[in-house]
């Protein structure tokens, strides 16, 4: 072997050395960079003695893909589960102290004290109020339940904005991809960039992918839809000003294919959007059909009822009054206009007594005919009337025959029944998410005491190299030296 030749194995061993160096300092300094794939530097040889190092980026595209899916479906399901949370504060308060079936058992408590002592008007002005709270219960959660839905509304718009803009965003670092791969520069931090809006995007909504030539990647939903190929595809939604109770919510498109919320305790569709979908077309319209049908139950349980004669609205109004509702239908909006009679109402000029003899729809509907001070049967009759069975219509989510009292209590149940659901399936999809991030940090990213093990090696390499280039020097210093 000449001199020159060694002389340039030593500087193409330094070079490598130096590249490779490179790389793992890079390596260790983005080590906690949760998008950062581990850079490899492979030496080969393309001469004798001539070395190049080639940057390849690491990178497990079937762990990727299944974080993915685990980052939306936690993503949808985390969204919905605390949008339950906030609800239920909103309409139920703490510990359930402002819901319906609370007022409704003060109520029934309050008739049962009237009823033991019929004379005392104190005691019947103690019962309106108290049906004064059920009505306030009903009204205030359909306000708040309507509320959260407008809420609800302006985050999906929010969050459709979000989405376009990511969009915007990938396609930019597609394209840097792209011009990257043809020009055969490294494009590992194009990709990693790639990536990381990818993961970003698919917590909105559930994606699966497809790499063309160049590096070229296409975006579709689980369901098929195309979001991104070579351009973003239009994401649209257009919020409703204000919710009534039965409102049917606005679609969310994409591509001007409408976007699906899942059904179920799961948001099957994945993704945030998904979410929030369900949470404002179906658990909190769910929600309102309930508090609709307790108020109709409540009005049917305080009617007039008279020989020959139509059952009319008593204690518990609306504006149908002095007709009943349907019996088992749901009428849309009813907790929102249920109002306590002004014929009962002490501070409206009613009276409470009323209550006891009957007669706020006439004379044909008085029950306490003798007009006797202790008369208790009609108070006890609409005590009886709060437990007994009645029809209740199955599209508000509680097949249940029961009372209103009960019903109500039901309705508390279903909700913590659902919430309870979705907690327990945001717990494990966190919890897939998480593994699957861990996998695929561990097959992907960088472990530092291997990274500093490789530099140690690396060290040794370049004194290696070093000394070799030394004593080529020194050999053609001293041939110098005796040709001179």
């Amino acid at each position: 072997m000449s001199l020159s030749t060694a002389l340039s194995i030593a500087q193409s061993a330094l070079l490598a050395t130096s590249k490779q160096t490179s790389v793992v300092s890079r390596n260790v300094a983005d080590a906690s960079n949760p998008d950062y794939a581990r850079r490899v530097a492979v030496v080969t040889s393309t001469a004798p003695g001539a070395r190049s190092v080639e940057i390849q980026r690491a990178a497990n595209d079937l762990l990727f893909r299944q974080n993915l899916s685990a980052l939306s479906a936690w993503s949808g399901q985390s969204a919905l589960y605390s949008g339950m949370d906030q609800l239920d504060l909103s309409v139920n308060g703490v510990d359930n102290a402002s819901s319906p079936s609370t007022a409704i058992a003060n109520l029934q408590q309050a008739l049962q004290l009237y009823a033991t002592t019929p004379s005392n008007q104190n005691l019947g002005a103690s019962v309106i109020d108290a049906a004064k709270q059920v009505v306030s219960s009903l009204n205030d959660g359909t306000k708040a339940i309507q509320d959260f839905r407008t809420q609800t509304d302006g985050q999906i718009a929010t969050a459709v904005d979000d989405l376009n803009s990511l969009l915007g965003q990938f396609q930019e670092a597609n394209k840097a991809v792209i011009a990257g791969t043809r020009s055969g520069s490294d494009v590992s931090d194009a990709l990693d960039q790639r990536d990381a809006i990818l993961k970003k995007i698919a917590e909105y909504v559930p994606v699966s992918t497809f790499t063309r030539g160049d590096n070229d990647m296409v975006i579709t939903t689980k369901d098929g839809t195309t979001l991104f190929e070579t351009v973003p595809r239009s994401v649209t939604f257009t919020p409703s000003a204000g919710y009534t109770a039965g409102a049917p919510g606005n679609t969310i498109y994409i591509d001007n294919v409408p976007l699906s919320a899942g059904a179920g305790d799961n948001a099957s569709a994945d993704g945030k959007l998904a979410g929030m979908l369900k949470l404002r077309d179906d658990v909190a319209a769910t929600m309102q059909s309930q508090l609709d049908e307790i108020a109709r139950g409540l009005i049917t349980a305080f009617a007039e009822t008279a020989p020959s004669k139509p059952n009319a609205a008593g204690l518990f109004t609306w504006s149908g009054a002095p007709a009943i509702p349907a019996a088992g239908t749901l009428v849309n909006g009813l907790a929102g206009s249920i109002s306590v009679n002004a014929a009962f109402d002490p501070s409206t000029g009613g009276s409470p007594s009323l209550l006891r003899d009957g007669g706020a729809n006439g004379a044909a509907y008085i029950s306490n005919t003798g007009g006797g001070a202790s008369y208790s049967d009609l108070l006890i009759a609409y005590g009886n009337r709060l437990d007994q069975p009645m029809a209740f219509d199955p599209s508000a989510g509680i097949t249940v025959s029961s009372g209103v009292s009960d019903y109500a209590a039901s309705a508390i149940g279903w909700f913590e029944g659902v919430r309870q659901q979705a907690s327990t399936n945001a717990d494990a999809k966190e919890a897939l998410a998480t593994r699957t991030a861990e996998a695929l940090s561990n097959d992907t990213g960088v472990n530092v005491d291997q990274e500093m093990s490789l530099l140690l090696d690396l060290e040794h390499t370049y004194q290696a190299s070093a000394r070799m280039m030394k004593t080529v020097d020194d050999m053609l210093d001293a041939l110098l030296s005796a040709v001179g």
